[in-house]
């Protein structure tokens, strides 16, 4: 089996590009989108409409509560069983993949190391540890239990430290223990797909689809999902912004301007992420026939 994994920048256009792509080859869409996965949250992430999945049989959209706990490791098993079982892929050599959370899609073509699934109590007592006792002293926690590891993660990101300290609990083992970076063999070939445009066209998309989704109902969506604002789902751009316009820090203008900015952010660090991959070959996503005559060739 080939597995065709159609990547690229927020905005970039890849839901679309996607379509037409699985409606000419006849297969459905595995979503490697990690926020779209989230049944509350359909517009903040842009998500495949009905109307779109009416087109095309999509997996991995809206299957999971913002308090359900999930993970690329997660992801990666979960796809692979899909692959495996599913008649859609059992019977054609081919797949398509399609999204933008780098750590999902890495999961899929190369594998991710095997660490334990935290359990609901550990989870539940380091969500609580991190409200009461604050990111500094965990990550100081995190420096006697696991130096290697404290030396390398961004301290700023509450998740990732939070995260080591689950599996440094539930373990009795440093994480990087856990962290080999070796790269698995699966069953499929991997041909990765790069969807791009020029910079200022890419920027001008985002900006204009941020208030696409402002007048789509973003507001009452982040109004909605405001209780479970610490869920790691929430820690995203569209919703914080939109928590600190509730909190009175700042004018809904100003939110919205903060999420076109720290979109546009975003959309750098996933190119410069995708970038480091030689084997993905770039189009611009209108070029479709391109696309298919490379494939085809």
């Amino acid at each position: 089996m080939t597995l065709f994994v159609v990547l690229g920048p927020t905005g970039v256009g890849k839901t679309e590009t996607t379509l037409v792509l699985a409606e000419r080859l006849g297969i459905p869409i595995i979503n490697a989108d990690s926020r779209q996965l989230f049944a509350e949250i359909p517009i903040g992430t842009a998500a495949p409409t009905p109307k779109q999945q009416q087109r095309v049989k999509h997996y991995f959209v809206g299957t999971l509560h913002l308090s359900d706990y999930y993970s690329a490791s997660m992801y990666e098993n979960d796809v692979l069983r899909l692959l495996s079982e599913d008649s859609h892929f059992t019977q054609s050599p081919y797949a398509l993949l399609s999204g933008g959370s780098m750590m999902y899609i890495d999961a899929v073509c190369e594998g991710i190391d095997d660490i334990p699934t935290v359990d609901a109590d550990t989870r539940s007592l380091m969500k609580e540890r991190l409200s009461s006792e604050g990111l500094e002293r965990l990550c100081e926690e995190l420096r006697v239990l696991d130096p290697d590891y404290y030396s390398i993660v961004d301290k700023k990101n509450p998740r990732r430290v939070v995260h080591a300290l689950e599996i440094c609990y539930m373990t009795g083992k440093p994480y990087s223990h856990f962290r080999r970076k070796e790269r698995k063999e699966h069953p499929f070939k991997v041909v990765k797909i790069g969807l791009t445009r020029p910079r200022e066209e890419l920027y001008a998309r985002i900006n204009r689809r941020v208030e696409i989704m402002m007048e789509s109902g973003l507001l009452d969506e982040a109004r909605r999902v405001l209780p479970y604002r610490n869920e790691n789902a929430l820690n995203t751009v569209g919703y914080k912004e939109l928590f600190d316009y509730f909190d009175g820090l700042c004018t809904l203008d100003n939110a919205v301007e903060r999420i076109q900015n720290n979109t546009r952010k975003y959309c750098r660090k996933q190119l410069t992420w995708f970038k480091k991959d030689p084997s993905t070959k770039w189009f611009h996503p209108d070029d479709v026939e391109g696309i298919l005559g490379w494939i085809k060739a």
